[in-house]
């Protein structure tokens, strides 16, 4: 056997792909919206409790803690429209983009994210659908990448046929790699 020499040559930068440049495709029109209500349900239910301790017969179980219990549930509240709005300009950002040889995805509006998984690293991928996704025709695709327990990323919001699609594409991928 020929020893060959060892290299390691730096990569100049300017060759480096800009993962701007890739092709992003942002979710289904549809996520926003279920994304969006689904906050705002939550902030509903505090809403709820609120006024129910407030002005209900709770109102005197819970009098010994009153102006404490006021005063955090109206933070609550305050943090859960904060969390909706950003959520509302957060969902814009989120994208993936698929490469013939990885899968990127990126999310995050303050602490923006960026992961690219290589497919021939791919241990498997799972379509998750709840009862609201089934009822908006969506999917969750969950990448699960070699010697990780739990999923990598996983890109919500996608369409059910682009979720299998893109499934089937990273099966196949696995397939012509492991000579299957």
């Amino acid at each position: 056997m020929q020893n060959l020499p060892f290299s390691n040559a730096n990569v100049p930068l300017a060759d480096l792909p800009d993962v701007e440049q890739f092709d992003w495709q942002a979710l289904s029109p549809r996520y926003m919206p279920l994304n969006a209500m689904l906050n705002l349900l939550v902030t509903l239910v505090l809403l709820i409790i609120w006024f129910a301790s407030e002005y209900t017969f709770l109102s005197a179980i819970t009098a010994d803690y009153q102006p404490l219990a006021s005063w955090v549930m109206l933070g609550l509240i305050a943090l859960s429209v904060l969390y909706n709005v950003y959520g509302i300009f957060a969902d814009q950002r989120v994208a993936y983009a698929l490469r013939e040889h990885d899968i990127g995805f990126r999310w995050g509006l303050l602490f923006r994210h960026t992961v690219i998984q290589p497919l021939t690293r791919i241990q498997h991928i799972e379509l998750k659908r709840g009862p609201l996704e089934r009822s908006a025709g969506l999917a969750t695709l969950q990448v699960f990448s070699a010697g990780s327990g739990t999923y990598t990323f996983a890109i919500p919001g996608l369409p059910i046929e682009r979720a299998q699609g893109l499934r089937q594409f990273i099966l196949q991928h696995q397939d012509l790699q492991h000579g299957g």
